[in-house]
């Protein structure tokens, strides 16, 4: 009997995230000398430490190849869970769930609070005599997963579909405001990213030429509300007009601030967004353009829409999950698959393995160099790393009565072999 697999997903979703979790299947699949039945933790870690197991072996097959073109993380789920090293009775519940079930190696699909989880757990079971291989497949659209040198990770899967969709919006937006400008002369959008600038720097793939009155303020920037004021302003009488791309992490004061278990603000959550902070102050002060301030906060679409995702992005996400499992056959645990940008003419990539070590807790900058001069653009280096990632197709989504047909996954839960328990941080 060989041991048996758990693959789960931690923190925020992507477009592409379950062609991971394919990955992760097919590539165990394909080795049925090696791995045993493959198991889907369903929320993450929640999902170990209150066992409860989807039997992903058993589904079938066509449901599995929907995961493909499935976007977020419905098909199993994800979690913000931190396992703290105080969270001792988590800690034994896992290797009482993993000892119980057989499982010999696990997948945890996310950026670096992920990847440190990861990394404990192998570390415990090592402790423990557990025989477990840990591995991690990175996963974030944010982008900061990795070196600020891009030579662990080039990347992660995720982020070229929700640049993407930046590119398709801001193309939108631009379209919109031309229009509308005589009584709406200022568009602003907000961008996910917290404090990290990748995602707000797509928007300039829009418009690589720059012949849109287009703005970019990333956290990074340190511009304050009033020197964003001025510029706007001084675009309104350049151009008559002005679209703002804007992080949502770009400093406008309180904004009655909701944090998730590893302390990363929710700007979903917060009692107000940066959008609507910005939007208030243009139109409080008044522009130098008759009309107002009008904003747009896209939400959770912009990590959950499939339509907008990158076929590059896809093949890379599937791609870097059968790493992971070559990784797990051949090397054990401790390690994270990584995909890095091979040098030349033209875009390629190398799949490659770094230690999970390197990567726990690990948060890439965006690069100071790629800020352009004047504080609201990026370079033309951005341009080159970022154009790539977007793929020149669009992605074919299968249809059923007009509407997309994602995968469902059957609830064939793997029955339970340990007491019910209730997670450390869940207790009053």
């Amino acid at each position: 009997m060989h041991p048996n697999v758990v693959v789960a997903q931690s923190g925020g979703p992507s477009p592409v995230i379950n062609n991971s979790l394919r990955g992760v299947l097919e590539g165990c699949r394909a080795c049925p000398s090696v791995f045993g039945r493959v198991y889907g933790a369903r929320h993450g870690i929640e999902g170990v430490l209150r066992e409860e197991f989807v039997d992903l072996t058993a589904q079938p097959q066509n449901e599995i190849d929907l995961l493909a073109t499935t976007p977020a993380a419905g098909a199993i789920g994800t979690c913000r869970y931190k396992l703290r090293p105080e969270q001792t009775e988590d800690f034994d519940r896992i290797i009482e769930v993993f000892s119980a079930h057989q499982v010999g190696f696990f997948f945890y699909i996310g950026g670096n609070d992920s990847m440190d989880t990861a990394h404990a757990i192998g570390r415990l079971a090592a402790e423990r005599g557990l025989e477990l291989a840990a591995l991690g497949v990175p996963k974030t659209i944010d982008n900061d997963l990795g070196d600020d040198e891009f030579q662990l990770l080039d990347h992660t899967p995720g982020y070229g579909s929700a640049a993407r969709y930046w590119m398709c919006a801001v193309q939108a937006a631009e379209e919109e405001n031309a229009g509308s400008c005589s009584s709406d002369p200022v568009l602003v959008l907000q961008i996910m990213g917290r404090r990290v600038g990748f995602l707000p720097a797509a928007a300039r793939l829009a418009d690589p030429e720059r012949r849109m009155p287009l703005q970019i303020y990333l956290p990074e920037s340190g511009l304050d509300l009033d020197a964003l004021t001025d510029l706007v302003n001084d675009e309104l009488r350049r151009s008559g007009r002005c679209v703002v791309a804007l992080s949502e992490g770009f400093e406008v004061g309180d904004l009655g601030a909701r944090r998730d278990a590893f302390g990363h603000l929710e700007y979903g959550a917060c009692e107000q967004t940066a959008q609507q902070a910005v939007v208030n102050h243009l139109n409080r002060l008044g522009l130098a353009a008759r009309g107002w301030a009008r904003g747009q906060t896209p939400g959770t679409d912009q990590r959950s829409s499939i339509l907008q995702a990158s076929t590059v992005d896809l093949e890379e996400a599937f791609r870097v999950a059968l790493q992971a499992v070559e990784i797990a056959r051949r090397a054990g645990g401790g390690w994270m698959a990584t995909l890095r940008r091979t040098p030349g003419p033209g875009y390629a990539v190398r799949y490659d393995q770094v230690p999970l070590r390197d990567m726990a807790n690990r948060e890439r900058r965006f690069p100071s160099a790629w800020l352009a001069p004047n504080r609201i653009d990026v370079t033309d280096a951005f341009v080159a790393y970022a154009q790539p990632l977007l793929g020149d197709e669009w992605v074919r989504v299968p249809l059923e009565g007009g509407r997309q047909r994602f995968a469902r996954l059957l609830p064939l839960f793997v029955p339970k072999r340990c007491p019910p328990y209730l997670p450390q941080a869940h207790r009053i």
